[in-house]
């Protein structure tokens, strides 16, 4: 389906090699320096192209079908690659990075702590989240938004899903040592050899990943030490077993406490940093967004309950999913040999769903790098071609909580204040776990 809504003829998929590979380096220079225009440039080549990663292969999925296909094809293809393993040296083996024969029982021990019976109390706090952050504003301060989001979303996690709180400060050690971590994994995956080398941003990884793993401990031993079952996410976990029956260890309830703050924080917080900078960046479009709060709200605070009277502001974060998805690219490794796009894969294969790419593709949105929440009303968007939370069994556990706080958050800031970059100079797109915008200082001003 074009962007017309109009169903295109069915075309022949292709598949490629890309131009460019450096000796024994292949394509990792372009990786490393400019990753989304490498990216960029691949589907002109081909749905399915295959991109040297020094002696590895890598095989970069653009097509919405054969997307489709690796995502939910769980027989054929498996969590796994570079991806993966570097991320798990992270989070752990939990939900989000678990292989799919532990996909299911994780799943189904979590699945209550997002049941919709339960939204109307989170959004209760990720707005009394959001009041206190702003609380702290004045007119006329700069803030760097993305680090502000990024405060607002860790707390809303730590409440919502560990609801016996932690410290302040613990929840800020926390804070600092995922960032760090976060802008560590992409250069781990683009160049595995730089743990080999010692350097000053090798002891900060290290540093950070040890702190991370000690305050994700703390939190552990704390419930496990209180006794006491709060109805949340942690005590869920607690209280499970594994496929055999078996209660978690400290070290299996850390990986999943380590991915939920990980969900719940570092992915809507980038959504919340792109769509306050977009705004700014375009005033009708702003302007659209003040008129439905004001109408909708009448200087009321937001809550939960409003999120039904607020489609266009919904629009906006369904907009600044689709530019800028925060699993932009999700890899799955083949478990048998297979066919795509007329390539025969041999088992091990490493796959890459580029969901940025999927968003963005020409033939199914009308100008796709424009920002315009209208496409939505107006039914011009391919659902289909639409995937910000994957799809299938490993579809984003947490799609409504994030959508939820995303738009609440928006809402929140929006109704009452206007934000102004310091600099007019577009913000360029950071590849880590999530597409960051990067640092964005911003001059604060009441509405």
């Amino acid at each position: 389906m074009n962007g017309d809504g109009v169903t295109a003829p069915a075309v022949a998929l292709r598949h490629a090699t890309a131009p460019g590979a450096w000796p024994l380096l292949g394509h990792l220079p372009h990786l490393a320096t400019g990753p989304l225009a490498f990216l960029d440039s691949l589907p002109q080549h081909g749905d399915l192209v295959r991109v040297r990663m020094g002696l590895r292969d890598l095989h970069v999925v653009s097509d919405p079908g054969l997307v489709r296909r690796v995502l939910t094809d769980r027989r054929t293809f498996d969590r796994g690659g570079v991806l993966y393993d570097k991320v798990r040296a992270v989070l752990g083996n939990g939900l989000a990075t678990c292989p799919n024969d532990e996909h299911r029982w994780q799943r189904r021990a979590l699945q209550p702590a997002f049941h919709r019976a339960l939204m109307e109390r989170y959004a209760a706090t990720m707005t009394a989240e959001t009041d206190a952050l702003t609380a702290r504003w004045r007119p006329g301060a700069v803030v760097d938004i993305t680090e502000e989001t990024f405060r607002l979303t860790t707390a809303v996690a730590v409440r919502t899903l560990f609801s016996a709180g932690i410290t302040a400060h613990a929840a800020e050690e926390l804070r600092a040592a995922l960032d760090v971590l976060l802008r560590g994994v992409y250069t781990r995956v683009v160049a595995p050899a730089v743990d080999l080398v010692p350097s000053p941003a090798r002891h900060r990884y290290r540093r950070a990943l040890a702190r991370w793993r000690a305050g994700v401990a703390a939190i552990v031993a704390a419930y496990r030490a209180a006794g006491v079952d709060h109805g949340d996410a942690l005590s869920l976990l607690l209280a499970a077993r594994d496929g055999q029956g078996r209660r978690l260890s400290d070290d299996e309830l850390g990986d999943q406490v380590a991915t939920l703050v990980l969900a719940g924080a570092e992915t809507t917080s980038s959504v919340v940093a792109w769509a306050l900078r977009l705004l700014a960046d375009h005033p009708e479009t702003e302007a659209r967004l003040h008129a439905e709060l004001d109408t909708a709200l009448g200087g009321r605070p937001v809550t939960g309950a409003e999120l039904p009277g607020l489609p266009y502001t919904g629009d906006v974060v369904r907009e600044v999913l689709r530019l800028y998805p925060p699993a932009w690219a999700v890899t799955r490794t083949a478990t048998r040999e297979t066919e795509l796009a007329g390539r025969l894969l041999p088992p091990g294969s490493t796959l890459m769903c580029c969901l940025y790419l999927v968003h963005r593709r020409r033939d199914l949105f009308r100008d796709p790098e424009l920002f315009d929440p209208g496409r939505w009303a107006a039914g011009e968007v391919s659902r289909e071609a639409y995937v910000p939370f994957g799809l299938g069994a490993t579809k984003c556990i947490g799609d409504d909580f994030g959508m939820t706080e995303a738009t609440l958050a928006l809402a929140s800031v929006t109704s009452r204040w206007r934000l102004t970059p310091v600099s007019r100079r577009p913000p360029r797109p950071v590849p880590r776990i999530v597409l960051s915008p990067g640092p964005l200082p911003m001059l604060l001003a009441a509405r």
